[in-house]
């Protein structure tokens, strides 16, 4: 199988805010409503959707507060194990050693990896589960 057989589109867009508040406020000025809102350690994320749009945007890790400063895009997997053993297959620069779960997020939790592309982009491959 490919690696595309296991992903059917983008899910959302990941922005790194030092401000969640001021973020979540400027994405509701732009018709976004929250679609979700969760706690993970010390990060708190929540979920702005617009129409088929989901913007990821969490505290807790750098911001860069320069142009460039998404840090990822994901792929709306359908199976993350799978997809983690074709990007393996694939050669693919896999950023963690096998799919990282967060179980705080949505109704069950999510599986996830990172690949990293040939411009330093971070792509994700995102189970919710």
């Amino acid at each position: 199988m490919a690696l595309s057989d296991y992903f059917t589109g983008i899910q959302h867009v990941g922005i790194p805010t030092d401000d969640l508040e001021k973020t979540i406020k400027f994405y509701k000025t732009l018709g976004f409503t929250k679609a979700g809102q969760f706690k993970n350690g010390k990060q708190t994320c929540a979920f702005m959707k617009y129409n088929n749009i989901m913007i990821e945007t969490w505290s807790g890790d750098p911001v860069t507060h320069k142009d460039g400063a998404i840090n990822h895009f994901a792929m709306n997997c359908t199976d993350a194990e799978k997809a983690f053993k074709e990007a393996k297959k694939l050669g693919l620069h896999i950023l963690s050693d096998k799919p990282q779960v967060i179980p705080t997020y949505w109704d069950n939790g999510i599986k996830f990896f990172h690949v990293l592309g040939p411009n330093h982009e971070h792509v994700e491959f995102c189970q919710i589960l």
